[in-house]
């Protein structure tokens, strides 16, 4: 089990602490649902230094990131980023990333924390072009700041107008008495606030400063369950759980991150795919009757026939009923069609709608 530089705190906070990902992690600290609400109107921190960052550089770099990556990272400008993913050879889908552009031929890629050995050996295995990749994920953590407060309570921190900066952008600079922060908007949770990328010798001081900054805003540190229900409500996809290497970008509704006009890995097969059409799809759902779904759990259709499996699935803190997400059969797709979900042997009513589950 790996620490992170702010384990020990999260451990003297009363953090209930969970391997996730082969790290030590802090799942809550008060509970789910008061952290949920924390971040979604005032402002939390979550440390989510588990996760990979890998840097290239030289001339062909974006060559490399072009043929690994489904979404066309030559759009990019310095001080961009870009969600995206990384097929693989069946159709399915090694990880899915952003993609910073901190200058050309240097660009920073964000991983998965449970993937970072398996996407870096999938990365080298395609890097023939004599890019420079440096995997410093070991050396990084990460903060992620969110909610409608996060800007003005971290704004006394850095000259950086955190107010002003456009979602999927970022700026390096200085950030709590310390260089070379990495500052970007690219949050996970839909309540704004953006990410702080740092070196591992400067975490307990800027976790400090953090707080005090924060805490006439009644900053909170958040948990990672809080997070998952988050990224659901937003309708967010998770990695492991909603897509994995057996599911295509196409089929979990990341065609707009998959983009034809150049050639990546298995793109003439996602192609064709796209020509003819998906056979399943990832569908929000909300339940009609009374049931918590879970990740998993099957769905069925009204004859009761299973048709599909739960991918995620929580009772929502901020709508008061229970959501999900899953992979149905396309013609039960489209938004409220009725679908079934076994619960406990008993197929609970539940509806399909278009996500996000929380509407702005």
């Amino acid at each position: 089990m790996k620490n992170t530089a702010l384990t020990a705190i999260h451990e003297s906070l009363g953090a209930k602490m969970v391997p996730f990902a082969g790290y030590n992690m802090p799942v809550q600290y008060e509970g789910v649902n008061a952290e949920h609400e924390t971040v979604r109107t005032g402002v939390g921190v979550f440390d989510v230094s588990h996760m990979g960052e890998f840097f290239l550089k030289g001339e062909n770099a974006l060559a490399l990131i072009q043929k690994v990556t489904s979404n066309d990272a030559s759009k990019l400008v310095d001080g961009k980023a870009q969600y995206s993913c990384l097929p693989n050879n069946d159709g399915g889908i090694v990880d899915d990333l952003i993609v910073y552009k901190i200058a050309d031929n240097h660009y920073m890629l964000v991983v998965n924390a449970s993937n970072i050995e398996k996407d870096w050996n999938w990365i080298s295995s395609h890097n023939d072009l004599g890019v420079d990749m440096q995997n410093l994920s070991d050396g990084y953590s990460l903060l992620a700041i969110q909610g409608p407060k996060a800007a003005e309570a971290m704004q006394s921190l850095t000259a950086i107008d955190l107010v002003n900066m456009p979602y999927y952008s970022f700026q390096i600079g200085e950030f709590a008495g310390k260089q070379d922060v990495i500052v970007s908007a690219t949050g996970y949770t839909g309540s704004g606030g953006f990410e702080i990328y740092f070196k591992n010798e400067d975490a307990v001081t800027i976790w400090a400063k953090v707080f005090e900054a924060g805490a006439p805003f009644g900053i909170k540190p958040i948990g990672l369950a809080a997070r998952d229900t988050l990224r659901l409500e937003m309708g967010f996809c998770l990695y492991g759980n909603d897509i994995n290497d057996t599911t295509s970008p196409l089929e979990a509704g990341l065609g707009w991150i998959t983009k034809f006009d150049k050639e990546f890995t298995n793109s003439e097969n996602l192609k064709k795919q796209k020509e003819a059409g998906v056979s399943k799809k990832l569908v929000g759902f909300e339940m009609v009757d009374r049931g918590i779904p879970r990740h998993d759990y099957e769905i069925a259709d009204a004859n009761g026939n299973i048709v599909g499996i739960v991918t995620s699935g929580t009772q929502s803190p901020s709508l008061g009923i229970a959501i999900g997400m899953g992979y149905v059969p396309t013609e039960l797709a489209t938004p409220d069609s009725e679908i079934y979900i076994r619960i406990r042997n008993k197929d609970i009513k539940a509806k399909v709608v278009k996500t996000p589950f929380l509407k702005k």
